[in-house]
């Protein structure tokens, strides 16, 4: 038997760390309204219950149940596709969270307060996990049938095996961990493949697409997640393209604040004669409040040689020898001033100051042949002496060798991990503009900030903080 794995602690410990990890769940926010059809319109006891029943802040699923055992009609109410999301007391395990949403992101356009936009925040870096979907075909005791990806890519059709009889106990055997998932193989899909031209299921509308939004509403409290469904294909597209952007430009989808709202869209669909046919629909759209351009643009990035400063950094640790360096002394017997300076990687004697005592390796040999002059060069970077604390910009000094005092600056700050480099970068932009770190004067000016913060980084924490939380 394969060891389970759980995805929180290794090896399981527990028969609930075998079980899929799931988000909790604390409520729903639903993407239209249901109505009474046409001929329970009719109907002036169904008519009264609908409108009390929706004042009273019923669920759809229960109004449409009372009206169809009071009043003897089936299939009573129809979903109806409006600007506004439906946000009920009774679709949340805490009523009152339905009421805060309202009151924060709620708006009146004439007609009440509804909830026609809002912010959403992902809580995991996988889109399939942040909008899981899959087609899926529901009876009345849940789902019937429904797709799933195989390592081989294939989308196929699975059920519920039925339960076995226990010849001893004269009754259905016991599973223990949930339900036989199994292959569906019956006579319209003998192999398995999913396969909605063929599946008589999909022809009857008895299964479609179903989607989830999976998000979390900021300062929203609660123990969980938010659900918003959909059966588009159309919103999974667009929700994909967006994500996916987002992803590609700030390498993570945590920590963006998403919109969601409706849009109006031109959709072409294929109507019962089989031609084409063009609507307006409203779709559920997903939107960021970031500006991509400045994302995508490498001259707002406050560090473009942190990187390859690091990867020296990283060369030079790997070695593992000490050697006490002083930005004053010559290395090897050469002086500092020229470029053609060499390190030997021959061992010595550390001493107690662990803060001038850096490793060195060959590669520091490499890094010094193709170093420009030493004064504030990436050599300074991996190996700080006394003169980096100097924030008076050097006579001659180029802007590359000016970036590269600022990117040892930040990382003896702390600013080059990735959760701070994000919050580094607004303060940047907030005080000096777009496009800042091609300027030299700007450059100086920031490498003077930061040369401060070496005594004082209170204080420039607390600059950050508050540039980031005015953006």
């Amino acid at each position: 038997m394969n060891a389970v794995v759980s995805m929180l602690n290794g090896p399981a410990r527990s028969v609930v760390e075998e079980r899929a990890l799931r988000p909790p769940v604390i409520g729903h926010i639903r993407p239209g309204i249901k109505v009474l059809t046409s001929a329970a319109r009719k109907h002036e006891r169904a008519f009264a219950l609908y409108n009390q029943m929706v004042a009273a802040g019923d669920s759809f699923e229960t109004i449409g149940k009372t009206i169809e055992s009071k009043c003897n009609i089936r299939n009573a109410l129809a979903p109806k596709n409006v600007p506004y999301f439906t946000c009920r007391r009774s679709d949340f395990t805490n009523p009152d969270v339905a009421d805060e949403i309202l009151k924060l992101y709620g708006e009146d356009r004439g007609d009440g307060v509804k909830l026609y936009r809002f912010p959403v925040l992902f809580a995991f870096n996988d889109w399939m996990q942040n909008l899981p979907n899959q087609m899926a075909a529901w009876g009345t005791t849940g789902r019937k049938f429904f797709s799933e990806y195989g390592p081989d890519g294939v989308r196929y059709c699975k059920t519920y095996a039925k339960a076995e009889r226990d010849p001893r106990a004269q009754r259905a055997t016991r599973h223990f961990g949930g339900r036989v998932v199994i292959f569906r193989q019956d006579d319209s899909i003998p192999d398995g493949v999913c396969d909605p031209a063929q599946c008589p299921q999909y022809q009857a509308r008895q299964c479609n697409l179903t989607a989830n939004f999976i998000f979390a509403i900021p300062d929203i409290k609660g123990l969980g997640l938010i659900e918003l469904p959909t059966n588009s294909i159309y919103v999974l597209q667009k929700a994909y393209s967006a994500m996916q952007t987002v992803q590609l430009a700030r390498g993570k989808l945590t920590g963006t604040r998403f919109w969601i709202t409706k849009r109006e869209f031109d959709i072409t669909r294929i109507n019962e004669n089989g031609e084409p046919v063009r609507a307006r629909q409203l779709l559920t759209v997903l939107d960021a409040d970031i500006d991509i351009g400045a994302l995508l643009d490498a001259a707002d990035d406050p560090v473009p040689a942190l990187e390859a400063a690091n990867e020296a950094v990283a060369l030079l640790e790997a070695g593992g020898n000490v050697v006490p360096m002083n930005a004053a002394q010559p290395l090897d017997g050469h002086d500092t001033g020229n470029s053609s300076t060499t390190v030997s990687a021959t061992s010595q004697e550390p001493t107690d100051d662990a803060a001038t005592a850096v490793p060195v390796t060959t590669a520091t040999k490499v890094i010094a042949e193709s170093a420009p002059p030493a004064s504030g060069s990436l050599l300074d970077i991996v190996m700080p002496g006394e003169s980096e604390l100097s924030s008076a910009p050097i006579p001659g000094e180029t802007l590359e060798v000016k970036r590269d005092r600022m990117s040892d600056l930040l990382q003896r700050l702390g600013l080059s991990a990735e959760d701070r480099k994000r919050d580094f970068r607004i303060y940047a932009h907030v005080t000096y503009g777009r496009g800042w770190v091609d300027r030299a004067q700007d450059v100086d000016s920031m490498n003077e900030r930061l040369t401060q913060a070496l005594t004082d980084r209170t204080a420039l924490d607390r600059e950050i903080r508050e540039a980031t939380q005015a953006v």
